[in-house]
């Protein structure tokens, strides 16, 4: 493994055993969760309920950019985006998700103490700045291969779903997808050409049952109860009283006898595909509801 450099003069963290209340309750369940989290951001961020996007280190442009499109679509929507602070996928992922001003959490694969790969150090700062970053590992632990599908049963555990971009049949990212199958998640992955050899393991993903994605709001409406439910009912109650800004203006436009989805284009003025994703917001917030004829306030 290459050299690790240290995450930066900010304290050695905290550490969150696994009877604490700040311990993730969706890791928790899992059936072999770490007795002790070292965190150095956000310990709330753990929590939080999120979607882990992964796929292959040498992604191509294209991959890229949909993970940090993507992962910025999940961010607005409401979400948090977790991922493996990996060159490639990883990386545009948790990018995406600070450029959209969203909380983003980083599972390591070494000590909380060192950053690898070296040149994510600057990322790992700005993710424990606006999100956390987390780790089983104790202080002063090396990268090894070993420890990478530990790792990755973390990044699948504390996720709603894992969100396959960009994966060869070789990917450690389709490790990740069985991590997630086997503690109950969602997978979902993006339908490449079977041209393109770095798309063959989402291809298989998709033929083995996955999701296909082809925006955000195939993993929304797949995730929508589950989002809820993770929600306490005192939270689910704020959410649905103040849903974000965009989403609030077209919330005005729904009253308690369905609307027709050309209704409420005309009256927004928006575009169908931006419109489409703030009624989506507003299903996650249990705002409204999609009846026959269209859609109604709750």
């Amino acid at each position: 493994m290459a050299a690790v450099d240290p995450v930066g003069a900010t304290g050695p963290g905290l550490h969150i055993a696994i009877d604490d209340d700040r311990y993730p309750p969706l890791l928790r369940e899992i059936h072999d969760p770490p007795d002790r989290l070292y965190v150095r951001g956000d310990p709330l961020a753990l929590a939080r309920p999120q979607v882990a996007i992964v796929g292959s280190r040498r992604a191509s442009s294209a991959g890229l950019r949909l993970a940090a499109q993507l992962a910025g679509d999940l961010g607005e929507a409401g979400l948090g985006v977790c991922s493996g602070l990996a060159l490639g996928v990883d990386g545009a992922a948790h990018r995406g998700a600070l450029d959209s001003a969203a909380p983003t959490l980083a599972v390591m694969a070494t000590g909380i103490d060192a950053v690898y790969p070296r040149r994510h150090r600057g990322l790992a700062a700005e993710i424990a700045q606006r999100g956390a970053l987390v780790t089983e590992f104790p202080p002063g632990t090396p990268p090894r291969r070993e420890h990478f599908p530990q790792r990755n049963r973390l990044i699948s555990g504390l996720s709603l779903g894992v969100l396959v971009v960009e994966a060869a049949l070789s990917s450690g990212s389709l490790i990740t997808a069985r991590f997630a199958l086997e503690q109950g998640r969602e997978v979902f992955a993006l339908p490449w050409s079977p041209l393109h050899e770095c798309g063959a393991g989402c291809l298989r993903l998709l033929r083995d049952g996955a999701k296909m994605v082809q925006s955000v709001r195939d993993v929304l409406e797949e995730l929508g109860p589950l989002y809820s439910l993770t929600q306490p009912s005192g939270c689910a109650d704020a959410a649905r009283a103040v849903p974000p800004g965009a989403a609030r203006e077209l919330l005005a436009l729904v009253g308690y006898e369905a609307v027709a989805l050309d209704a409420l284009l005309s009256a927004s003025g928006k575009p169908a595909d931006t419109v489409m994703r703030l009624l989506t917001e507003l299903e996650l917030y249990g705002a409204v509801s999609r009846v026959p004829g269209g859609y109604i306030r709750r």
